[in-house]
């Protein structure tokens, strides 16, 4: 069975589904109008490129799911700075269990790392100005190129006195992690296996670390969507889960509370206050979330909670996007049964696709082009030459990178689903389609479902020679490369 017919047998809004962990229910009997879903997906589509899966949770209940091919409800997706919650909840499990205190000093934990005399700010920071990132840094901590990440974060200056300057610090949150190895004698992944993830049916959780061997705690953690969304469904049950309290209720109350001001804008969601590695938001919610548009939105007035994974530059247009439509739409009682608009949302839902590049699967460049190896000259991606050519239903491009072949294959008006090693990226799973969008130009997009991103390759076939240029829908820097000009190899026209 393809993903694509897999995800069209997930979606149920009105069917139980128990094994997931989460049962079903029709938006109707937990108040909410199946016409105001499908409007936030209409909307979703017009103006946010591109949401990649939203789950709807109301009283416990999923009244909504859907992923946008080649995405999928089994396939994890990574988090990023979500995964900063999860790291918190370590935190918090550890100090009801006596391993820690919020009120301990960082250094104390770090002995060996530690300068050997540490400024008056560093020695006062706790572990409470680490969770509510008041660290007094007035810059984050450099750690990826660091030898020891610990060490290089305690050799940061800290011109502020810990708990009067917030500063997002994704560095803080590793400290975080490292402290609760330190403390319990198990990575944060570990530690929270038995605690969290297994409770919850959070299966195969997949967490980096550091070279020292730490989970990388500010990111790095992937889960599926109904993982989000049955987290988030545990903080707004104050941390009970099937009857057992997972999370003691005091962490729940004070990991989601305001613990610092970071800013006054009352229109951003970002300006709302910080918590113990949750932002509050806007309407008396609060949130996980992570680069890129990874949510984990909890309303606590409306016993609601949202799930979303997506590939944006704007995450603020999500979060206005859910207030606008959403939100509103939660009513508080259930309502009559809306069985024609119930099965629209369901449709509408089953079929929801990122769009492949439109055009034709072949004309006459293809014809005149197919088989012909184009060269580059030397260029810091190491791509040496690209080979073009049909198969099937769709196309193949095969490029030569380093000395090593990499084929993209292509659907065409499809995503065609495998594994891939993209330029100097490893393997890893993706999904790729792809058309002749002009004339000349074949485009091809390249979706790697585990992650944020999409890449785009458009190959303009001009005169005797190839113009390849690529972009990413995301990146926390640049998002295209330099164009790379390319000749047919010997010389010889295609």
């Amino acid at each position: 069975m393809t993903r694509i017919a897999a995800l069209a047998l997930s979606v149920c809004l009105t069917v139980p589904c128990l094994a997931s962990g989460l049962p079903r229910s029709s938006p109707e009997d937990q108040g909410i109008p199946p016409s105001a879903i499908l409007e936030f997906v209409e909307r979703a589509e017009r103006r946010i490129d591109a949401l990649h899966s939203v789950m709807v949770v109301r009283h416990g209940h999923v009244v909504a799911e859907g992923w946008w091919a080649p995405y999928d409800p089994g396939t994890p997706h990574e988090l990023y700075s979500l995964s900063k919650s999860f790291t918190s909840t370590a935190v918090g499990l550890a100090v009801a269990e006596g391993k820690l205190s919020v009120d301990d000093r960082v250094i104390d934990f770090f002995p060996d790392e530690a300068p050997d005399e540490p400024g008056a700010n560093l020695a006062a920071m706790r572990v409470s100005d680490l969770l509510r990132m008041s660290t007094g840094h007035e810059s984050e901590p450099s750690l990826r190129a660091a030898d020891d990440w610990a060490e290089a974060f305690l050799a940061h200056p800290v011109p502020f006195k810990p708990g009067t300057h917030f500063l997002y610090n994704t560095a803080a949150t590793y400290m975080l992690s490292a402290i609760v190895q330190r403390a319990t004698g198990e990575t944060v992944l570990d530690y929270l296996r038995p605690r969290l993830f297994e409770p919850l049916g959070i299966d195969d959780p997949r967490w980096g670390t550091s070279p020292q061997g730490v989970t990388l705690g500010g990111y790095g953690l992937s889960v599926r969507t109904e993982d989000i969304a049955k987290f988030g469904q545990l903080y707004l049950n104050h941390g009970r889960w099937e009857g057992e309290q997972v999370v003691p209720e005091s962490w729940v109350g004070a990991a989601t509370a305001r613990q610092t001001s970071n800013g006054s804008n009352p229109g951003s969601d970002w300006d709302q206050g910080y918590g113990y590695q949750f932002w509050r938001s806007r309407h008396g919610a609060y949130r996980g979330d992570g680069a890129f548009g990874q949510y984990c939105i909890v309303l606590p007035e409306q016993k609601a909670v949202i799930a979303i994974t997506s590939g944006v530059k704007d995450m603020q247009a999500v979060l206005d996007l859910v207030w606008e439509m959403l939100l509103p739409a939660m009513g508080p009682s259930p309502l009559p049964p809306a069985e024609d608009d119930r099965a629209a949302l369901e449709a509408r839902l089953a079929g929801l696709t990122l769009a492949p590049p439109e055009g034709p699967g072949s004309n006459a460049t293809a014809e005149r082009v197919s088989g012909t190896t184009f060269e580059f000259p030397d260029n810091p991606r190491g791509i040496e030459s690209v080979t073009l050519r049909p198969e099937g239903e769709g196309t193949t491009l095969a490029f030569r990178v380093d000395g090593e072949e990499r084929r993209i294959s292509c659907g065409h008006g499809s995503w065609r689903e495998g594994r891939l090693a993209f330029e100097r990226f490893p393997e890893q799973p993706a999904a790729a389609a792809g058309a002749w969008t002009g004339d000349e130009t074949f485009t091809a997009r390249i979706c790697f479902d585990e992650t944020p991103f999409v890449a785009s390759l458009r190959l303009e076939f001009s005169g005797e020679g190839l113009l390849l240029d690529s972009e990413a829908n995301v990146g926390f820097g640049p998002t295209g490369h330099p164009r790379l000009v390319g000749s047919p190899a010997g010389g010889s026209a295609p």
